[in-house]
């Protein structure tokens, strides 16, 4: 007989952290703008600083959107880390199951 696969463990939580600065989402987001403009305006003949002034544009747009998901992410995983650590807290002190 074949006994049944264990499953995998859960991979390690990562450690919570602060949000990344607002201006870092303006940069980061202003690249990928400009990434997926830049085909297309290329391909439209656009000058490159048309393309440029488009992505910081898009860039500044779109940075306070994809801060607040990260602060809403991480406070989940603050959370979920929360709880793993009352979780482990309660089975610490009672080592038999019984609550």
């Amino acid at each position: 007989m074949t006994s049944e696969p264990e499953p995998p463990a859960a991979p390690p939580s990562l450690p919570p952290r602060d949000p990344h600065p607002f201006a870092m989402h303006v940069a980061i987001d202003a690249a990928v703008s400009f990434l997926v403009i830049v085909l297309i305006g290329l391909m439209w003949n656009l000058s490159i600083a048309i393309i440029v002034a488009v992505a910081l544009i898009a860039g500044i747009c779109l940075a306070p959107w994809t801060h607040r998901i990260e602060v809403r992410q991480l406070a989940t995983r603050r959370a979920a880390a929360e709880a793993a650590g009352a979780t482990e807290r309660r089975a610490a002190t009672d080592p038999d199951g019984s609550t």
